[in-house]
């Protein structure tokens, strides 16, 4: 496919030039307000989508949170054009709004605002999983532990990086990037997949991280083929150095990752999980509507398959939300039936625009309106029992 050969080519391109200034993702200090380049992208073969329908059941066993990283009703409208006026998404007739702001600025970071998210609690930008009196704060992972549910954490960033970390871990600066990695050693997160193997092993303080995994009882996979082996117990995927490839480059280990941690999380007490599509983000920040685009399909195809699993399953509580949007994205023009789109990036940084909450399952119909983001993690804890 044409677009497969120009993605990967402009893919590899970037992570040259980035690898060579910045191993950070931190990229909304970069906001110049530059009309972009690559503002132009079409899809030649789009993908299939699913139909699901309601739940009878009132009774919530299971939460899966899926958080589209710099995702905003724009970007979610761009792949929606591109897949030919059709996403899994469609598929959730109870939607809200999420206000992103954090307590210090008007435009959050993603640790201000996957904090909100995790813990109910908004704070400052680069805080993880903290508030505003510096004290470490309880996540929504860490109440489904004190009622005996398995937990896990899916990501295409490296695991140490501000939303999954909100989740799991307590700092007051997101870029202690070795110092968060060491708090997962003892977090007791059932399902661990990502990025950021560097920051396991070969450690200035001579800390193997894998290795003491290992020895809690973790089975350790670096590849999609060992991954897709493991039949029972807690696992530690770590797929790349730091963030993992762009996601044509990378193959299917994210939607690997979330369809396995669903095979290996279900029990009768229930479970949590969190996964992310962490490289919406990434791609908006550079400007780069096609990596956009193809982000944002494999998270909805990831959508698609925990749509079917939670509809079969009956108990489970799905929402879909964003910790911010990126970009200043604005779609200009195109075609439904060509699948095609021009954009405008109006910053290279966040924006601060309300964006959305999907919500299906048990009690999905407590989800409408618009209301903080820390309200959004506040309704999830009072439901999850």
């Amino acid at each position: 496919m044409k677009r497969t050969v120009l993605l990967l080519l402009s893919a590899f391109l970037c992570s040259v030039a980035f690898a060579q200034v910045d191993e950070g993702r931190d990229l909304s200090k970069y906001a110049d307000d530059k009309f972009g380049l690559d503002d132009q992208y079409t899809v030649a073969t789009p993908y299939e989508t699913v139909t699901v329908g309601p739940v009878k059941s009132r009774r919530i066993k299971n939460v899966i949170v899926l958080i589209g990283d710099g995702m905003g009703l724009e970007q979610i409208s761009v792949g929606w054009v591109l897949n030919g006026g059709h996403l899994n998404m469609d598929n959730f007739q109870v939607t809200g709004g999420s206000r992103t702001y954090a307590t210090d600025k008007l435009i959050t970071d993603s640790s201000a605002g996957g904090t909100a998210i995790a813990t109910g609690v908004k704070t400052k930008c680069g805080y993880i999983g903290i508030g505003l009196d510096g004290k470490p704060v309880s996540s929504l992972l860490h109440h489904a532990q004190a009622l005996g549910k398995k937990t896990g954490v899916v990501v295409s960033c490296r695991i140490n990086d501000a939303t999954p970390a909100d989740f799991v871990c307590h700092s007051d600066d997101r870029h202690e990037e070795a110092a968060i990695a060491a708090q997962y050693v003892d977090s007791g997160v059932d399902f661990i997949s990502g990025g950021g193997r560097k920051f396991w092993e070969g450690r200035q303080d001579g800390r193997n991280l894998i290795e003491e995994m290992k020895e809690r009882g973790y089975t350790f996979v670096d590849t999609d083929e060992d991954l897709k082996k493991v039949e029972s117990g807690k696992l530690l995927g770590l797929f790349a150095p730091l963030d993992m490839p762009p996601v044509l480059d990378r193959g299917p280990i994210l939607e690997d990752s979330a369809v396995k941690a669903l095979e290996l999380l279900d029990n009768k007490k229930g479970f949590f999980l969190m996964i992310e599509g962490s490289q919406i983000d990434d791609w908006g920040h550079r400007h780069k509507i096609g990596h956009v685009a193809e982000e944002l399909f494999e998270f909805d195809r990831i959508v698609g398959k925990v749509l079917e699993w939670a509809e079969k399953d009956g108990h489970t509580l799905v929402i879909v939300t964003a910790d911010h949007a990126t970009g200043g994205l604005t779609l200009i023009d195109g075609s439904i039936e060509d699948r095609s789109v021009k954009v405008h990036f109006s910053t290279k940084g966040h924006n601060g625009i309300v964006v959305p909450v999907f919500a299906y399952g048990p009690h999905a119909d407590e989800f409408t309106g618009v209301y903080e983001n820390a309200e959004l993690s506040a309704k999830i804890r009072r439901l999850m029992k």
